[in-house]
Order: C-alpha cells, then sequence, then structure tokens
C-alpha cells in the first residue's frame, strides 16, 4: 500500500522526520494530491497559474504551437523590456555625461550626488517588490518609468547641491523595481533554458546606452546656446523617452500570462503549460511569510549577495567616473571615444546568454566574460601614469565584458529560485547588494587620486579575481543540490512505489502550488 504526500509537507523534511515511512503511515499522510475539481483548493495561497489549469496537465500542445506562441511572446517581451532598460540605464549614467559638459556640482559632492542615487535604490527596493506582488506587474513598472521620467527632466531646474542629492535619490527609489519586476515577467513567461538569452537581450541595452548617450552627449557638446546649458539638454531629452517608454509598457506589457491581453485564452494556458515543467511557478499575491525566512537563511541567497558586491563594487566606480578618467583626451573626443566599450558590452551580453543557455549554465558564463576584464584593470593599474594611450584605450575597452555578470546573476535568481514571496524577496536582496556595492563603488574614484584615479583600478582587480574563483563555488553548490534532490526521490519511489509515470504526475502536480525550490523535491537548480 503506497502513500502519496500531502501538498503542505515538504517531502525533504517527512523524510528526515520519520525514516520508517516505508512500513508505517499515520492518517495525516494519507492526503492525496488527487483533485479534479479546483474548488476543492484554495487558490489564494497558490499560484495564480491555477485560475486558467488545473493541478495536472490537461491540455496538450505540439512542439510547432509552442514554438509559433514563443515568437509570439518574443515580438513583445523582450522589445519592451529592451526599451526600459535602455531608458534606466541612460537616466542612470546621465550624471557621467553632465560631468564633463558644465554640470555645476563638482569634487565630493558630485560624489554625493551620485552615490544618493543608490542611496535612494537600497532604501525602496524591498518595499517597491513588494507593493509589486500585489499589483500588476506591467502596470506597476510603467507608472514608475512615467515618474522618472519627469524627474529626470526636472534635473534641468535646480543649481544647487541639495536639489541635485534629493532629485538623484529620488531617481534611485522609482528605477528599483525595474530589474526585479523585469525578471519576474521573464521567468513566467520563458523556460529555464530560455531565460538567459532573453535577459541578455534585454541587459545588452546597457551597451546601446551607452552608443546611444555616447552620440547624444556628443552632438549636445557642439550646441553653443548660451541660454541652456549643455547638460540641461542632455536631462530634457533623456527624461522625454522615459516618458514615452513608460506609456508603452502601461499599454502593452503583459502583467503575467493569466492577463496577457495580446494572446488568446488557449495561447494563456500553453504559455503556462509550456513552463509547467521548470518547477518555477508564475505569480502569487499573498506574501509568505515562511517563504520570506527560508530566502533569508538560504546559503545560496548570501553566496549571490556576495558575488553581486564583488562585480558591483567596479560597475559602481565606472559607471559614474568612466568619462572621467582620461587619457588627455578632449571632452568631445573623451565621449567619442566611450563608445566602442558599448559594443564590446553588447557583444559579451549577447554570447554569455547565448551560452548559459545552451550549456544550461549560469556560473561559468560570468567566470570566462571576468577573464578579460581582469586582464584589462592589470593593464590598466601597470600601466599607470604611461603615455601609451592606445594600449590605455584599449584596457578600459576589455574591462567592459564583465558588464554581463548582471544579466547572468538576473538569469541564475530565475531559474533558481521558486516560491514567488522567495522569488521577489531574493532577487530585492540581490538588487540592494548590486547598490551596496555601486554605493562603495563611487567612493573607490576619490578626487584625490586624479587623473590616474590607480586605487579604483586595483580595486576591480583584486573583486573581480576573487569573484572569479567564487563562481564555481557556486556551481559546485547546485550540483550538491542536485544530487541531494535525487536520492530523495529515489526514496519517495521506494517508500510509495512509485513508478516513472506516478514520479512524472507529481512533478506536474507541484508545478504551481508556490512551494519553494527546496520544498519542491522536483526542483532542479541550474548550475
Amino acid at each position: 500500500m503506497s502513500y502519496r504526500l500531502p501538498l503542505r509537507l515538504c517531502p525533504m523534511d517527512y523524510i528526515a522526520r520519520d525514516a520508517s515511512l516505508t512500513r508505517k503511515a499515520s492518517d495525516d499522510f494519507k492526503e492525496k494530491l488527487d483533485i479534479t475539481d479546483l474548488s476543492e483548493v484554495n487558490l489564494r495561497d497558490k499560484d495564480e497559474a491555477l485560475k486558467l489549469v488545473g493541478l495536472e496537465r490537461t491540455a496538450v500542445f505540439s512542439e510547432e504551437y509552442y514554438a509559433k506562441l514563443r515568437r509570439k511572446l518574443d515580438l513583445t517581451i523582450p522589445p519592451l523590456c529592451a526599451a526600459v532598460y535602455c531608458t534606466q540605464y541612460l537616466d542612470k549614467t546621465a550624471l557621467s555625461y553632465a560631468s564633463i559638459m558644465g554640470f555645476p556640482v563638482v569634487g565630493q559632492q558630485y560624489n554625493l550626488v551620485a552615490l544618493s542615487f543608490y542611496v535612494g535604490f537600497l532604501f525602496w527596493v524591498f518595499p517597491t517588490m513588494y507593493i509589486a506582488q500585489r499589483l500588476r506587474l506591467g502596470k506597476y513598472l510603467g507608472a514608475n518609468i512615467v515618474a522618472w521620467g519627469i524627474v529626470m527632466m526636472l534635473h534641468a531646474v535646480p543649481r544647487s547641491f541639495g536639489s541635485f542629492f534629493a532629485m538623484r535619490l529620488l531617481l534611485g527609489m522609482l528605477e528599483s523595481c525595474v530589474s526585479p519586476v523585469l525578471v519576474l515577467i521573464i521567468s513566467m513567461f520563458y523556460k529555464k533554458d530560455e531565460q538567459a538569452r532573453r535577459i541578455s537581450w534585454f541587459y545588452l541595452m546597457t551597451g546601446v546606452a551607452g552608443i546611444f548617450g555616447g552620440f547624444i552627449a556628443y552632438g549636445v557638446s557642439f550646441d553653443t546656446n548660451a541660454s541652456i546649458a549643455a547638460f540641461k539638454i542632455i536631462y530634457l531629452l533623456l527624461g522625454g523617452l522615459a516618458l514615452v517608454t513608460g506609456v508603452a509598457v502601461l499599454l502593452w506589457m503583459p502583467d503575467s500570462p493569466l492577463h496577457a491581453g495580446f494572446l488568446t485564452k488557449e495561447e494563456r494556458i500553453a504559455a503556462i503549460e509550456r513552463i509547467r515543467d521548470d518547477q518555477g511557478g508564475t505569480e502569487n499575491k499573498v506574501l509568505k511569510k515562511d517563504q520570506l525566512i527560508e530566502a533569508l537563511l538560504d546559503i545560496r541567497t548570501w553566496l549571490i549577495v556576495l558575488t553581486t558586491l564583488l562585480t558591483s563594487i567596479p560597475n559602481g566606480g565606472l559607471a559614474n567616473f568612466s568619462n572621467i578618467i582620461g587619457f588627455g583626451y578632449t571632452t568631445k573626443q573623451t565621449l567619442i571615444l566611450s563608445i566602442p566599450g558599448g559594443i564590446i558590452g553588447i557583444l559579451s551580453s549577447l554570447i554569455c546568454g547565448w551560452y548559459s543557455d545552451k550549456k544550461n549554465e549560469r556560473m561559468s558564463p560570468i567566470a570566462y566574460s571576468i577573464i578579460p576584464t581582469i586582464v584589462g584593470a592589470a593593464m590598466l593599474v601597470g600601466l599607470n601614469g604611461s603615455e601609451q594611450k592606445g594600449a590605455l584605450l584599449f584596457a578600459t575597452y576589455i574591462v567592459n565584458t564583465y558588464g554581463s555578470y548582471l544579466a547572468i546573476i538576473y538569469a541564475y535568481n530565475a531559474s533558481n529560485t521558486s516560491g514567488h514571496t522567495k522569488k521577489v524577496t531574493v532577487n530585492a536582496i540581490t538588487l540592494a547588494a548590486f547598490c551596496v556595492g555601486n554605493i562603495v563603488g563611487t567612493e573607490t574614484f576619490l578626487p584625490k587620486d586624479s587623473p590616474g584615479y590607480l586605487p579604483g583600478k586595483i580595486s576591480i582587480l583584486v573583486l573581480l579575481s576573487v569573484q572569479f574563483f567564487l563562481c564555481f563555488m557556486i556551481r559546485w553548490t547546485n550540483l550538491y543540490l542536485n544530487r541531494k534532490k535525487q536520492k530523495i526521490i529515489a526514496e519517495l519511489r521506494q517508500i510509495n512505489g512509485w513508478s516513472d509515470a506516478d514520479i512524472a504526475r507529481e512533478r506536474e502536480r507541484h508545478a504551481f502550488v508556490d512551494m519553494t525550490d527546496k520544498q519542491n523535491p522536483y526542483f532542479v537548480y541550474t548550475a
């Protein structure tokens, strides 16, 4: 006689607590998952997907149908995500362009203005993610973009340090929802082996924004109209672009497969069934304390925090000071020479995203992308004060290969976290670590170290060298956990006398019950 596990119990706890279950079972363990009528299921604390599909797969679609559906998704979701990310990066780095175009705040006060964006980001990232969980994701994101577009345009008004500090703080708060929301949307619509590429498609916009912003700033730098400062024109143009992007997101960005207006009902069901086997779920509007606690106690969360810190500290310095670290070039030359670095960032993101999905890997692409960065940082340190402009410029270009790291970390979180509250929490913690790293990064390039900024360059070299080895530690951890899960499934098979078909059915039934990756024995981590 065999018994199936109750929905509310974690199979790992179940096995650990009573190793003699092969012979004994209480009435509690006789509860079954055989629920054919969804009215018997409390949908409030389950995945929203159950409002359209059952615990078990009832609708079967061909691979051709899925491929056609994926192409339809690709025509809407990644372009909108790319537009949002491009806008965010342009707005975030506008200060770097303004710094050499008459921006009235200089020295240590400039550092504090640069830092204030990340202070606002860090302060608001947790509240904004839990607000987003309760609301429609696409609509919440669009409203934030419209608001920060207005704030960007208002940068053309003040002249004092305090006003710029306050507006950058508000800008950071409004932009803190972007990356977590985009990653959640990608994870709702795409399978694990499709997520890294789609995330890289929007993350590469950091490179596109670098090129586009460089050309805009270069063109504006020729303006000789004394009635309006060049940096104000930058803020007005980029703020207007954000407003347009926000309206587009409000109109067309889907909130979830359940509320994707551009899909038919059949296509929405297919979109959900397509991701069932990944065990990641879609969304849940209930904030679950146990999932929040699990996220905080999961060692993998803090490994991701560490890896994010190690890579975002260099990012914080380069994002705001890359145009100040010159080698004797004029302002116009500095702007135009920054463009090849953007091209390298684009290629790095595309290659890492493609490789990550093709090999079903997350950590090794990060490690590979860091190697050229380490070489470039070593050149910047070794040639500090040198007159070899060509070699130094080449070094600043190849340093940009590390820029794809955050896209893969996003993909790592999307592929390796289940349970909606836990997913939201881990994404928020990751972005908080990103903020802390960027705050520290702005202080590694101090005015007293100009024009060479040697301490900042050394920090890039040291931190990313450590990060290279950390990638393999995280990879080993996930592979180890997968081996433990395989043993648990084998025990469940033996305890319950399950066949392969039984295992497949149980896997289906666990997909949309909003269990965490640790609770769900059928969840497989991506290394």
